[in-house]
């Protein structure tokens, strides 16, 4: 295959797998929904920022330990549904505060706050891990240099790529929601509805095997 070939068939892949609504998506759009553009946009890098993680540890074989571990793979799997659920507990017990700009008293999702919660949610998912280990190695080329670094700007090219699509999700979502997000009762209701995607994320966490 040209490299041309290789390269296209990468990106048309990577780009695929990426606009697929998947649990990261799900996660960064619903907090575009209920806090904002600038707060989804946060979300979604600290999202990317986790998978950093998981390229790196891809790369270094350190992923193939959860691979290999149902032991491992359990701990790392539990520790992540239980963060879902806290920040779901969260959710329900704001009243739509959260949600409502015109309260005074609203506390207000910080930025770092936002970013540092979706590298929580991409490090303790170890499917994301997984994605890792089983997709990357089939772009490997021989000739093309060390395994490891072959990995390891893969593994980057696919978060560049998840950046732009999440990015424009997140655009398209700020549009359509942001005059609802002042309403007091439609923020009640949202606030109900993203606790309730992140109870739905933890059990299919902890379920899928």
């Amino acid at each position: 295959m040209s490299d041309y070939g290789f390269w296209l068939l990468f990106f048309s892949t990577a780009l695929a797998l990426n606009i697929a609504p998947g649990p990261d998506l799900f996660y960064i759009l619903t907090k575009t929904i209920a806090s904002g553009k600038k707060v989804g946009i946060a979300s979604a890098l600290g999202v990317c920022t986790g998978a950093l993680f998981h390229v790196f540890a891809a790369a270094v074989g350190l992923s193939a330990v959860l691979a290999s571990s149902a032991f491992a793979f359990t701990v790392v799997k539990y520790i992540g549904a239980g963060y879902l659920l806290y920040l779901a507990w969260q959710s329900f017990s704001s009243s739509g505060s959260l949600l409502n700009l015109n309260a005074k008293r609203a506390p207000k999702e910080t930025l770092i706050a936002a970013f540092k919660q979706g590298v929580l949610v991409d490090i303790l998912n170890p499917k994301v891990a997984i994605f890792f280990m089983a997709f990357l190695p089939q772009f490997v080329r021989e000739g093309h240099g060390p395994l490891t670094l072959q990995l390891m700007y893969l593994g980057l090219l696919v978060i560049a790529v998840a950046i732009v699509v999440e990015v424009i999700y997140v655009m398209a979502a700020s549009m359509l929601t942001h005059k609802l997000r002042n309403n007091q009762r439609f923020s009640q209701w949202l606030d109900r509805f993203v606790g309730t995607v992140f109870v739905v994320l933890g059990i299919k966490l902890v379920a899928d095997s």
